[in-house]
């Protein structure tokens, strides 16, 4: 028995989806009376049917559209230290199997079985990203048990994002247990060195999911002159330059991050080979394309357009916009690469727009790869929303 609160499916909804995996109740699928709707955002509660057969422990927040997430499918379960200790633990096991050094996306939210929060590791340094009410409320308890499991000595909380206001959460960032790093971190990948700003950068201060595609990217690079779009720190310039391109600009809209490329350029030894440019994509696009620039790579890695369906439409628009403008700029056989992360957009849609925009530049294109995030970053099958990332390689003829 549990003294948990109850939250019901509506008669209508259909239990087969969570009994099948899937994470997610959305507000219109719940009974809301004002006993569900006085609970806490954060606590936990037990998910029945409109049978009163109950489903799942959920964790509930009454302020977000996702008003229950799937936490056990254990009704009796209790999210305690031992709980989280054997979540990150399972987490842990595939990690350290898939990587030699402790530098990956070690929790992927629901993926996971961690709704909503997000952590990457640095070495003896993760940062945590609480998407989610009951991770921001259970943060030092998650960060306790992550030391424990892990060994980790440093936790910091960056509670920064559009998902958190999503869920009614303020932003913070604070260091919940251990000591900041008073510089940039270097983090070895791909044979390139990144630097990444744990408290001030973008996100958690790296895209480790970008891994395997920069991979595929050096085999493309050798010799080659490279363009960065959209390069945050330098993610595919910097893999570039540690595969023998001849040379890699990399264009951002950030001078801290650009700082980072340099200094990352800087620690391989290949500063004489970079060359940032501050600036704003699109403008930098159309004044490279005026200038009869051209590279042999040319690899646009720009953020979610289209974060959610509302933004599909016209995100789908930017990033043919982006394959449009960025065509021009590859050399007769040379090759481009597209990204997006937009949850919304599919991979179907996404390779449509990014074709017309190339052909509406008057280029030919061969598709040569297809590529997502890397595998710390696990897809549950039946949330499409883990699989956000896509990455496409054109051949493109003279």
């Amino acid at each position: 028995m549990t003294d948990l609160p109850v939250v019901r499916l509506r008669p209508k909804s259909k239990p087969q989806a969570i009994r099948h995996g899937f994470p997610w109740v959305y507000a219109d699928e719940l009974v809301l009376d004002r006993r569900s709707r006085a609970i806490a955002p954060g606590a936990f509660a037990v998910l029945e049917d409109a049978e009163r057969v109950p489903l799942a422990l959920v964790t509930v927040n009454p302020a977000s559209r996702i008003v229950a997430r799937v936490m056990d499918t254990d009704p009796a379960a209790a999210v305690d230290d031992a709980w989280l200790r054997a979540r990150l633990a399972r987490a842990l096991v595939m990690r350290e199997r898939l990587y030699d050094a402790p530098f990956y996306r070690l929790v992927h939210a629901e993926a996971d079985g961690l709704p909503g929060l997000v952590i990457d590791r640095f070495g003896d340094v993760a940062v945590m990203q609480p998407n989610a009410a009951w991770a921001d409320r259970m943060a030092g308890d998650i960060a306790a048990a992550l030391v424990g499991v892990t060994g980790v000595r440093t936790v910091i909380l960056n509670g920064q994002g559009r998902a958190r206001g999503l869920e009614g959460l303020d932003e913070r960032t604070e260091v919940l247990i251990g000591t900041a790093p008073d510089a940039p971190v270097q983090v070895p990948m791909n044979g390139a060195i990144y630097l990444a700003d744990l408290l001030g950068g973008q996100k958690t201060g790296l895209f480790y999911d970008q891994r395997p595609n920069h991979a595929f990217a050096q085999r493309l690079v050798g010799g080659a002159r490279v363009l960065d779009v959209f390069s945050h720190v330098g993610g595919f310039g910097l893999a570039a330059l540690a595969a023998g391109a001849a040379h890699a600009t990399c264009v951002d809209g950030s001078a801290p991050a650009l700082e980072l490329a340099q200094a990352g350029a800087q620690a391989m030894g290949a500063a004489d080979r970079l060359t940032v440019q501050r600036s704003d994509a699109f403008s930098a696009l159309i004044a490279l394309r005026d200038a009869g620039q051209q590279f042999d790579v040319v690899i646009c890695d720009p953020p979610a357009f289209a974060p959610a369906k509302p933004a599909l439409e016209a995100g789908l628009r930017a990033y043919e916009r982006v394959a449009l403008l960025a065509a021009p700029l590859v050399a007769p056989g040379g090759y481009l690469g597209l990204c997006s992360c937009s949850h919304a957009a599919d991979l179907a849609s996404f390779r449509n727009v990014s074709a017309r925009g190339i052909g509406r530049a008057g280029r030919r294109a061969q598709l040569i790869h297809s590529g997502q995030a890397g595998p710390d970053h696990p897809v549950l099958p039946q949330l499409a929303e883990s699989g956000y990332l896509k990455a496409l390689f054109f051949r493109l003829d003279g």
